[in-house]
């Protein structure tokens, strides 16, 4: 049992909290988030995070752990989460890995190294440079030319990855793309189930629509606010999520509040289109229809092959 890892990812707003609690419950496990926004504290509203009564008495790690002042990324969230699956198993309990975040997942279950992304501070801070005046756009159309799949799995907002790709590029003459394909292709030390939920897409989209709208009812604009207020700048890694740098647009008067309620929307709903894609191209997922099955049904499955 102590080499045992259980995977629960899905695209946003899929219902993978509920499902992971109740496993929990069942096979005396923990969870670690694999969320790269639920690490920053005060930042509650925007991220979906779970509240503390929602958890059941279940331990959930790596939330609440970085100041929105901090950066993350995939290296600090590898070492991280392999501190709390060590202690957790430590412990006679089961870690199981939530989330939507691909990359992050892969990091833990391939243990992939990041050696070799140790890359020159001054040509990173070039690019940062370049994207803040021309735009992240710019960057992400070089990476196009140098390495199509990364591009292709790389959004162009999130510039922190296209920067870091291109850094690769730049340092080793190589594609991260393959990189990552040949750390992917190492064999897991951990003795894991990797399930993925599904659903009816207009499905997934009706709940990303509520979501939102709950957020903005819960006080998604004064959340944001208050983050602006206290010092962190719309160029902070925390306020590159979903939720944020809409909303910090708009208290910037660039857009109208429906224009960024609008854009968060459409980029939650292209966000959970992207994520599907990556977990269909990942071996050794189980899927789970939401549409074909309960969730108590799902759950009893997943039990009956945790246990084969």
């Amino acid at each position: 049992m102590n080499n045992k890892l259980v995977i629960i990812a899905g695209p946003t707003a899929v219902g993978k909290t509920k499902i992971s609690i109740e496993l929990a419950k069942k096979i005396s496990g923990e969870i670690i988030s694999a969320d790269s926004m639920q690490v920053y504290k005060g930042m509650d509203i925007g991220t979906a995070k779970i509240r503390p009564e929602e958890m059941q008495g279940i331990p959930h790690h790596l939330i609440d752990i970085l100041d929105p002042l901090e950066d993350f990324n995939v290296v600090e969230f590898a070492k991280r989460s392999k501190e709390a699956l060590l202690n957790i198993q430590s412990r006679g309990k089961i870690p199981i890995l939530v989330g939507g975040t691909g990359f992050y997942i892969q990091s833990v279950l391939y243990d992939i190294d990041f050696t070799e992304n140790d890359n020159d501070p001054a040509y990173r801070h070039e690019l940062e440079e370049e994207a803040r005046i021309k735009g992240g756009d710019v960057l992400h159309e070089r990476l196009k030319e140098i390495d199509p799949k990364a591009a292709e799995a790389i959004h162009p907002n999130n510039i922190k990855r296209v920067i870091r790709a291109l850094e690769f590029y730049e340092k080793s003459k190589g594609k991260i793309s393959d990189h990552n394909k040949e750390q992917r292709a190492k064999k897991s030390p951990y003795d894991f189930k990797y399930f993925a939920l599904i659903n009816d897409r207009s499905q997934i989209y009706s709940n990303i629509e509520k979501r939102v709208d709950m957020m903005l009812e819960e006080g998604l604009v004064d959340e944001v606010k208050g983050l602006l207020d206290r010092g962190v700048g719309r160029d902070r890694v925390s306020m590159q999520g979903l939720g944020y740098k809409e909303i910090a647009a708009y208290l910037a008067n660039e857009i109208s509040l429906e224009e960024a309620v609008y854009i968060l929307k459409r980029d939650t709903r292209h966000f959970a289109k992207r994520q599907i894609t990556w977990l269909k191209r990942e071996p050794d997922v189980i899927w789970f229809d939401k549409s074909l099955m309960s969730e108590n049904e799902i759950t009893d499955r997943m039990i009956s092959l945790i246990s084969d």
